[in-house]
């Protein structure tokens, strides 16, 4: 089968400036899997130098576009997974600009990437970097520059990645040809040469590098005052026939059948059964072409949608965005996705093996807890839980059942707690994943998510707040904060009846300090509980002073107390007194 051929150089250089403020990168899988079925993608950003962080914002949309769209499950389309990696890529720098005070400064950047799988070309643009197409002689550009005129001489962007919180971005595919030629170019190029001169250079004879040296040399003299980038991409070759695509396969790909121990699907031996759910279900099993025997072969866990969801399009779309959720995600604390190898026959993904046990079933076996032990558990939850953060993730249904502690970890004494599960998990900038949690009876997760879900509004990284505090209390006393009629709760009259119950109650040796924070961790106003997982485990480490000042309240109805007692000891001396006199007559 012939494979897809390309010759590529680029440049990125910072010119008559003193500071390089653009990027460049393109990533060219080995893999043949990986190239067959994502591609090669090309990126090229220009970061606006009006903004102080023009040169991260250009790095951080290359870089974590070219890492990140590869991360992207392989049953989603083009368009779907570059769509959905800029988004949070954009929401990621829009917030960072807020750490600016002036308005006009932030992570701004132009972005133009193309993505090549097959014999299709895939394209993805904000601002005025720019996107040439060249054929038999004739250049196009592909892009629109979006730029807004404010006199004769001066424009300004009118869009860039990092500019607002959603992204007006515009994409577009061309099917290619072999002896096509594709150019990135930044402002700093295309804007000191002349298209005509530029499709000359283009269609020059020689390699990807010599082009892209002589438009470099030809920006430069033309007096460019700019950094100056540039990618140059041959198509030397391409596949004989086109791809299915990957978003209309995945309407076509099965669910697979309900597994036994025996059962071989793609290679993967299934050794058991480890949960079942009226979602999904997990299967231990074996990968047969890692090794001869059982025990040289890698073992990983498969997880496979329910039969159940099999009409509903969109469980099945929050099914598959589970596995690029995991990919996406990088902590010891958090189980890692296995990128597939190899072409899937249905519907399912990998994740390693943690061989251990539930903390839920920890929970119930160490009552009461040892602190040290306990501490360092919650120390590394919420690790787990800052690894999702940092990617816009809010994970939304955490509870001791979707935390692993490693059997080796248990025998050295020293427990490792793992985050297995991705089934709820929201990502900030993505519209079709924010919806409210819902709840199954059978999952129990009511007694860990925070009430808000239930009333249809999302708390973001408040509501994992809420769960870790839940899971530290229970963990310390084997008791829930609420208690177990927050379970049959089914609206806000029903919460508000609710009292939070001093830990205390259950553990004599918890600190008031300690108490207190955790009754702030899982407080239902918003006003009221800890914003991040930092300032939770902060209190809950070192005492809070604050919690240890006594009660205004109580103190004055303390106050009011003792006058009344000796008022009311003057008053029954005085009768005694009277008593006394009167029978004295």
């Amino acid at each position: 089968m012939i494979q897809m051929q390309l010759d590529i150089a680029s440049f990125c250089e910072a010119g008559v400036k003193p500071i390089n403020e653009d990027a460049v990168g393109f990533e060219r899988p080995e893999e043949p899997y990986t190239l067959e079925n994502k591609g090669v993608g090309i990126a090229l950003a220009d970061g606006v130098s009006t903004a102080e962080a023009g040169r991260e914002a250009s790095c951080t949309a290359v870089e974590r576009f070219l890492e990140e769209y590869y991360q992207t499950p392989d049953t989603w389309s083009v368009a779907g997974s570059g769509e959905k990696v800029l988004s949070t890529i954009n929401l990621r720098l829009f917030r960072k600009s807020h750490e600016f005070i002036t308005a006009t400064k932030g992570y701004l950047s132009t972005f133009s990437a193309v993505v090549i799988k097959s014999r299709t070309l895939h394209f993805f643009h904000v601002g005025d970097s720019r996107i040439y197409l060249l054929r038999d002689g004739e250049m196009v550009q592909l892009t629109t520059d979006h730029v807004a005129t404010i006199d004769e001489s001066r424009t300004c962007l009118s869009r860039a990645i990092g500019m607002d919180s959603l992204l007006n971005l515009d994409y577009g595919q061309r099917e290619l040809v072999v002896g096509d030629r594709l150019l990135l170019t930044s402002d700093g190029v295309h804007d000191f040469i002349a298209a005509a001169e530029l499709q000359q250079l283009l269609a020059a004879g020689g390699g990807a590098a010599e082009i892209s040296d002589a438009i470099y040399k030809a920006a430069m003299a033309a007096g460019s005052d700019d950094n100056l980038s540039a990618v140059v991409a041959l198509v030397n070759d391409l596949p004989e026939s086109n791809l299915e695509d990957y978003s209309a396969q995945l309407t076509r790909l099965p669910f697979p059948p309900d597994l036994v121990p025996g059962m071989k699907l793609d290679g993967y031996l299934v050794v058991k059964e480890l949960f079942a759910s009226s979602r999904s279900q997990l299967y231990l099993v074996e990968d047969e072409y890692s090794g001869e025997t059982s025990a040289t072969r890698t073992r990983c866990v498969m997880k496979t949608p329910s039969r159940n969801i099999e009409d509903d399009l969109s469980a099945i779309d929050r099914f598959i965005q589970e596995e690029w959720i995991g990919r996406r995600i990088h902590s010891e604390h958090v189980v890692k996705v296995i990128q597939q190898q190899r072409r899937r026959t249905a519907l399912y993904y990998l994740m390693e093996y943690i061989d251990g046990i539930g903390l839920d079933k920890w929970i119930a076996k160490h009552q009461p807890a040892s602190p040290k032990t306990s501490i360092g558990i919650v120390k590394q939850i919420a690790e787990g839980l800052r690894a999702f953060h940092d990617n816009e993730a809010i994970h939304q249904d955490l509870k001791p059942a979707n935390i692993m502690l490693t059997q080796s970890s248990l025998v050295a004494g020293n427990p490792v707690a793992v985050i297995v599960d991705f089934g709820s998990v929201y990502v900030a900038g993505l519209a079709e994943l924010q919806r409210p949690l819902v709840h199954e009876g059978a999952l129990g997760t009511a007694s860990y998510s925070d009430p808000l879900y239930l009333l249809g509004r999302n708390p973001g990284i408040q509501g994992d707040v809420y769960a870790l505090a839940t899971i530290v209390y229970e963990i310390f006393t084997g008791h829930l904060p609420y208690g177990e009629s927050i379970e049959e709760c089914r609206d806000a009259f029903d919460y508000d009846r609710l009292r939070y119950i001093s830990a205390a109650q259950y553990n004599a040796q918890i600190p008031i300090w300690f108490d207190a924070a955790l009754e702030k961790g899982v407080a239902f106003d918003l006003q009221q509980r800890y914003q991040s997982i930092d300032e939770l485990l902060h209190d809950l480490t070192q005492p809070n002073p604050i919690f240890l000042q006594s009660d205004p309240v109580i103190e004055k109805n303390a106050s009011s107390l003792t006058l009344w007692k000796l008022l009311s000891g003057f008053w029954f001396l005085s009768f005694v007194l009277l008593i006394y006199l009167f029978s004295r007559l």
